[in-house]
């Protein structure tokens, strides 16, 4: 897993709510076992018409969108079905955060294993966001997992994340990695239990 510490980057904001993982990612791309491809496949129908040429109107389709690293998105990112493809083609797009109210458990979850940080925030300060980006549309935002804090050119805020998952971000590790890190103290215990 890529390791996480603090990243500085433009916003995308996409203000709709109730985005669920077949939204993020279609049923037709879940076929794949890698994460090859799938940064096309990312908000697939929102993206393309259908003859797969690209809806201009759509924020990730605008040059502006381009390099951005931080998703705003609407309340309760990430509903629906249990796809772990669902964080795979945000962080093949080159997303590392998305910023929202709240995040369905799974997603979430499964968004920590891969590397992609959900930042909850309270209600309040998410329309601030959203305003702000809407106002100021190059402003550039900081999340630091060391800290817990999202930064923002006005304020900052801090954001809910569980010790472990921190740990395993913070030093690039999956749960595999991290048990790995034990394997001195482990071989120590085996051979006290001969």
């Amino acid at each position: 897993m890529a390791q996480f510490s603090t990243l500085t980057s433009r916003v995308v904001a996409l203000p709709a709510n109730d985005i669920d993982t077949d939204q993020i990612i279609p049923a037709q791309f879940l076929k794949v076992t890698d994460k090859n491809g799938l940064a096309e496949a990312l908000f697939f129908h929102w993206r393309y018409n259908d003859d797969k040429s690209p809806k201009t109107e759509f924020v990730l389709n605008k040059p502006e969108s381009k390099g951005a690293q931080i998703l705003l998105a609407g309340d309760n990112f990430g509903c629906g079905s249990s796809r772990e493809h669902a964080p795979w083609a945000l962080t093949a797009y080159g997303f590392r955060a998305v910023v929202s109210t709240s995040f369905a458990d799974i997603f979430r979850n499964n968004a920590l294993k891969n590397g992609l940080i959900p930042v909850i925030v309270d209600e309040a300060t998410h329309k601030m966001l959203f305003d702000y980006v809407e106002e100021v549309p190059n402003a550039e935002f900081t999340v630091d997992l060391e800290s817990q804090t999202l930064s923002f050119p006005n304020g900052s805020v801090t954001f809910p994340i569980d010790p472990f998952n921190k740990t395993c971000l913070l030093d690039g590790v999956d749960e595999l990695g991290y048990i790995m890190g034990f394997e001195k103290e482990i071989a120590e215990f085996e051979a006290n239990l001969s």
